[in-house]
């Protein structure tokens, strides 16, 4: 059977919370999902897979992918098509480097760009979209629009503030071969927080701004936490250990989203040398490096045809 259109989709992984920034705060990384996604005018459902969680992500109508595609279609009034689905997934799955945001996102960027020319999407249009399916925003967020993000809810629904990030920022990625599910990550948490440990969230999210746009020199401060770390610290110990033995040297150290990841914010390239080094000699658990930039373009959905959209 004849294609009816072919896109090509990029995304960003994306760390969300940062320390203190805890479901708010998320930034795009320069490592990528890329898929390839066809219409077809009959209802096969074809999907092909390569790259990071390959052998445990669903071909069936279960597919994140595709039901981002489908949550889209109908709500915009239209039929799905048959679907062609080929992915190529560089962001790492169940690390805390945003996978299931980065899938949604895809979902609904190749939505955008099979339905081009029959309808349209606004930015906001977008974040609404993916954070229906997510759940929040603070990864769809940056996986859409790129950068630092700020996000939240408001009375029209989530909302976003895109921030450029200071140049001197360098980001280091520290993956283990573990895994961790956000839901446990979660469950973790107190429902109840002190107002002392309130106020000094919040003073220190602010501080995280000025420090990433402004003042990179801040950042060990600017990312201490007191509302999420320590209570997740039972479920992953090496990456406890790991942050706790970073920040005692100096460096701005993070859990990276649920984790088990561990997001270091640098404020030089020079420092990530460093900080892998020091990753290697402070515990057992082997952990990936990625030298990272943070990607400013957000989420590219490309008409195979014809270009960009």
């Amino acid at each position: 059977m004849p294609e009816v259109r072919t896109v090509q989709v990029r995304v960003p992984a994306t760390s969300a919370n940062l320390g203190p920034g805890f479901d708010t705060l998320g930034l795009a990384l320069s490592v990528y999902d890329e898929l390839t996604v066809t219409a077809l005018d009959d209802d096969r459902l074809e999907i092909e897979v390569a790259g990071s969680g390959a052998a445990e992500i669903p071909r069936d109508e279960s597919n994140l992918v595709v039901r981002s595609i489908e949550h889209v279609y109908a709500d915009a009034g239209r039929e799905m098509p048959g679907l062609r689905i080929e992915a190529r997934n560089g962001v790492p799955h169940g690390r805390g480097l945003g996978s299931s945001g980065a899938a949604v996102t895809a979902g609904v960027l190749a939505a955008k760009g099979l339905l081009a020319g029959d309808v349209d999407f606004s930015d906001a249009e977008l974040l609404r979209l993916a954070t229906e399916l997510e759940g929040h925003p603070d990864n769809v967020a940056p996986a859409l629009f790129g950068g630092l993000t700020i996000a939240w809810t408001g009375e029209s629904g989530p909302q976003h503030k895109k921030l450029l990030v200071h140049r001197g920022v360098a980001p280091l990625v520290l993956v283990p071969e573990r895994t961790m599910s956000t839901t446990l990550a979660r469950s973790l948490q107190p429902p109840q927080v002190s107002r002392e440990d309130a106020v000094f969230n919040v003073s220190r999210t602010a501080l995280l701004i000025a420090a990433l746009m402004q003042s990179p020199e801040l950042l060990l401060d600017a990312t201490a936490d007191r509302l999420h770390q320590d209570y997740r610290a039972e479920a992953m110990p090496e990456t406890s250990a790991l942050v706790q033995a970073l920040r005692a040297a100096g460096f701005a150290a993070v859990v990276s989203g649920a984790g088990p990841s561990v997001l270091v914010l640098c404020d030089g390239p020079g420092g990530r040398q460093a900080a892998k080094e020091l990753a290697d000699s402070v515990t057992d658990t082997p952990w990936e490096g990625l030298m990272l930039a943070v990607d400013v373009r957000g989420g590219t959905v490309r008409d195979r045809a014809e270009g960009s959209t």
